[in-house]
């Protein structure tokens, strides 16, 4: 068990508990939720809750269970797809249900552990868990991923991403018909104020620029093609949500639950369809695509049907 007895410094006045014991402390906002709902986060000697606000140079008294650092598990997942594979760099298809890398709370398969139990040899760079890993996709969300085998592969592709010089199309199946058809959406993103796992556009988050353009447009819903300009957290899904177009399925952020039931979706309408960089050891432009799932494609067809 790890404790501190210390003071609400003046900068986080105000700030909700949650969110301002996470900067204190530089944990993570799961690990201070969880010490908060054992309550044993006291100010003042009351009980603290996640919502509640810190005030200035009142006295904290807490102690948590420091949690281990999830490790990458060598687990096979078979349809995980190698769309290219050189020295530097290996481009997967990923299938919806793997998430990037292991973190605290997944107990389902990874691309790193994927590829490790393929025998690939990424690169060592980056934290323990998420080695060689350059950008992610959600669990939820199908498509390219590229990962780094070498480590100036590493060093380049985290900068290029950074400096927002890769190309990351999207297609997107929404409900609704976005007005306009072609735009740009320009908001931050920051975590929910009042739900751990979503995200929101909020206006003191992080910059967020999403571009669609509209291809098909059915009865029910939309079909777009979605360009990010930056890489928050749920972008997309935060981004379509706050217009009211949410992505057919995705009952987190809002969208019909029974409209997921007729078209026979577990899981948000979003693909990551064609990934654009360049190679890190040649420096030629290099653009890979991906063909929809099995599941995107069959609930596209009956929302094209309705």
């Amino acid at each position: 068990m790890e404790s501190r007895f210390l003071q609400v410094p003046p900068g986080l006045d105000g700030t909700r508990a949650d969110a301002g014991l996470a900067k204190l402390l530089g944990l993570s906002r799961t690990a201070v939720v969880s010490m908060l709902e054992s309550g044993t986060a006291l100010q003042d000697g009351v009980v603290l809750g996640k919502s509640d606000r810190l005030l200035a140079d009142a006295w904290l008294d807490l102690s948590w269970q420091p949690r281990e650092a999830p490790t990458i598990v060598a687990t096979p997942v078979p349809d995980l797809g190698i769309v290219h594979d050189d020295a530097d760099i290996v481009v997967v298809d990923k299938p919806a249900g793997v998430a990037a890398h292991p973190s605290v709370g997944w107990q389902g398969p990874t691309v790193v552990g994927a590829l490790a139990a393929a025998g690939f040899q990424v690169a060592t760079s980056g934290a323990a868990e998420r080695q060689g890993v350059v950008h992610r996709l959600d669990a939820g969300t199908s498509g390219l991923m590229v990962v780094a085998k070498s480590e100036r592969a590493y060093t380049r592709l985290k900068a290029a991403f950074h400096d927002r010089e890769v190309q990351k199309i999207y297609h997107a199946a929404v409900q609704g018909h976005p007005d306009p058809l072609v735009g740009t959406i320009d908001a931050p993103i920051a975590r929910h104020p009042n739900h751990e796992w979503r995200f929101a556009v909020v206006s003191s988050g992080k910059h967020a620029i999403t571009h669609y353009e509209t291809l098909e447009a059915y009865r029910g819903g939309s079909l777009l093609e979605v360009e990010l300009e930056t890489g928050r957290t749920h972008q997309i899904r935060v981004h379509m949500a706050a217009r009211k177009h949410p992505c057919l399925g995705d009952t987190m952020y809002g969208a019909d639950p029974t409209v997921a039931t007729r078209l026979g979706l577990e899981r948000q309408w979003l693909h990551a369809m064609r990934l654009g960089f360049r190679h890190p050891a040649t420096g030629e432009q290099v653009t890979f695509e991906s063909n929809y799932p099995a599941d995107l494609a069959h609930a596209l067809e009956l929302l094209r049907e309705q």
